[in-house]
């Protein structure tokens, strides 16, 4: 056979399995509640959506589609069957192999998931009937809501502090729970134990987009106008007043913009237009509406976040806190900040706006089910990685040992002063018989990857190689792996490569390791055939540090 598995008995097939399970692998590591999780348990992770009222609860989907909860599990949030806390992962037997679309959670707290066939379960606090199944006893275990729903699919779903909202792949919006402010848009201030579709204006309107601040309710409908309703103390319906509204009203102040998107805070409001465009209003007395001030205000006003188009905005009903992504992959974030007011856009050191609420906001809650990109994209470094020893795509091979490694002369160009000099636009095979094929196909690889997989004992050779070549990086990583293999019986041979290709750095380690263990080193069969030179010049220099003190 041509090729043969890589060092170490890893076949070619697994690694590329590796390398698309850590693409996939979910970034949770700034959120605290995980560090309760191993890291075999975290690689698995595939969704996962941070809640309660200080971040202390946890639902997570595996990349099995299994469902784990774990925390404080106040009001029986996890959805356990009890009240009992915990620090170990618990599986939701009942929510395995569903398939999560999207999830949003209340202060109570209560959650309302939607799967991707587009059903609705709901669990937890239920004191304002906010799990929409006509009762107000709390909800220990998730149960499905199917009252109005039947025949219906859930394709986004949102939360304010005691109610709940989904919108239907129809274009239909459906509320119910808590209803002091008129927040469920059903013309009263009774709660609403079950869904009800929310009309009055937006009867024969598609609605594309909904949000929920603590006590009150958005939708976009298609045409970009904004409809809210719901509590208006603080201006967050946007309206020109502070009065609550218990209907749907279309928002005036935004007649002629085309609205994509909309983001509730606490008591703020953001939406993103089809221009890349923020408008802000509400509450702002963390400086959430990034205008430069801590004044509330009722219209929309514009945030200017860069010059860059923005492409994403982010909110959550429990802070007062705002961020926003640029078309250019700048994350700014502005209001509430650990404590503190940042009253404009400040630029972040972050990839996602999911971050600025890890670190930033308080409590450190998602603003969204955080979710694995689901097209695997390749970034570039990843892509060469993909394509190492790929006949497929190769335009070169090395023979080594009778046994063949595809390469790319262009990337090799690029990658090494050595093959710049060498290669010709006609070379097809080129043989090599002064490495191993091990020692060699991991040099390659390295190329292609920037590191070395190599046990310690072959890594001898491969800082010959990295010497001969004149690769000073692979040389280093050379002398790092050699490192990790040093014992008693091989120091001095190590030593002595070290020596050979005057490696300084792990000569000197191998020299102390020799110095720590001499009894044993100078017993060894190694020690025995030391060359006369590097026999004098050792125990000088252990002479010199006192190794042979009594």
């Amino acid at each position: 056979m041509d090729d043969e598995p890589p060092p170490q008995g890893v076949s070619a097939k697994a690694l590329e399995a590796t390398l698309l399970s850590a693409l996939k692998m979910l970034d949770v590591g700034k959120w605290p509640i995980f560090s309760l999780c191993s890291p075999e348990e975290i690689k698995l992770i595939r969704q996962a959506c941070v809640f309660g009222s200080a971040g202390n609860e946890v639902l997570y989907a595996t990349e099995n589609d299994e469902v784990f909860v774990l925390g404080m599990n106040c009001s029986g949030c996890l959805g356990t069957g009890d009240m009992q806390s915990t620090i170990e992962p618990r599986r939701l037997d009942s929510l395995c192999g569903k398939k999560i679309a999207c999830l949003s959670y209340g202060s109570g707290p209560h959650v309302v998931l939607a799967t991707e066939e587009g059903e609705v379960y709901t669990w937890g606090h239920n004191a304002y009937s906010q799990l929409g199944n006509g009762t107000t006893n709390h909800g220990f275990v998730p149960c499905q809501v199917s009252t109005n729903l039947v025949n219906k699919k859930v394709i986004e779903v949102a939360c304010g502090s005691h109610h709940s909202m989904v919108l239907t792949s129809d274009g239909e919006v459906y509320t119910w729970g808590y209803n002091n402010s008129g927040q469920v848009g059903s013309g009263s201030t009774a709660n609403q134990p079950i869904p009800r579709r929310v009309t009055s204006c937006l009867q024969n309107k598609i609605v594309v987009n909904i949000a929920c601040g603590q006590m009150c309710s958005m939708a976009v409908v298609e045409n970009g106008e904004v409809y809210v309703w719901g509590y208006n103390g603080n201006g967050q319906l946007g309206l020109g007043s502070s009065g609550n509204q218990p209907t749907p009203c279309r928002i005036a102040a935004l007649q002629g913009i085309r609205v994509q998107r909309v983001a509730c805070g606490y008591a703020h409001t953001l939406v993103l237009t089809d221009e890349g465009q923020i408008y802000a209003w509400g509450a702002n007395s963390y400086g959430q509406l990034g205008t430069g001030n801590k004044s509330n205000q009722s219209y929309p006003t514009t945030v200017i976040v860069d010059k860059d188009r923005v492409v994403e905005i982010a909110a959550c009903h429990s802070a007062h806190t705002s961020a926003a992504k640029t078309q250019s992959g700048q994350v700014f974030m502005w209001g509430q900040c650990r404590g503190q007011s940042v009253t404009f856009p400040h630029l972040t050191h972050f990839a996602c706006t999911d971050d600025v609420f890890a670190c930033f906001a308080t409590p450190a809650v998602m603003w969204r089910l955080l979710s694995v990109e689901p097209d695997d994209h390749l970034t570039v470094a990843q892509s060469l990685k993909k394509e190492f020893d790929n006949p497929e795509t190769a335009d070169l091979k090395f023979l080594v040992d009778g046994k063949y490694i595809h390469v790319h002369k262009v990337l090799l160009k690029i990658r090494c002063e050595h093959f710049r000099s060498i290669l010709n636009n006609d070379d097809e095979i080129i043989e090599m018989s002064e490495f191993s094929y091990p020692v060699y196909r991991a040099f390659l690889e390295y190329l292609y990857t920037d590191n070395i997989r190599l046990p310690p004992e072959d890594a001898i050779g491969l800082l010959d190689l990295a010497t001969l070549y004149r690769e000073n990086r692979l040389k280093k990583l050379c002398q790092q792996t050699i490192k990790q293999g040093i014992c008693e019986e091989n120091a001095i041979a190590l030593l002595s490569a070290a020596v050979k290709y005057e490696a300084q750095d792990l000569e000197e380690f191998c020299f102390r390791f020799c110095i720590n263990h001499l009894t044993v080193v100078t017993q060894t069969q190694g020690f025995a055939d030391m060359d006369h030179d590097l026999l004098k010049n050792f125990i000088s220099k252990a002479s010199r540090v006192g190794a042979f003190r009594n």
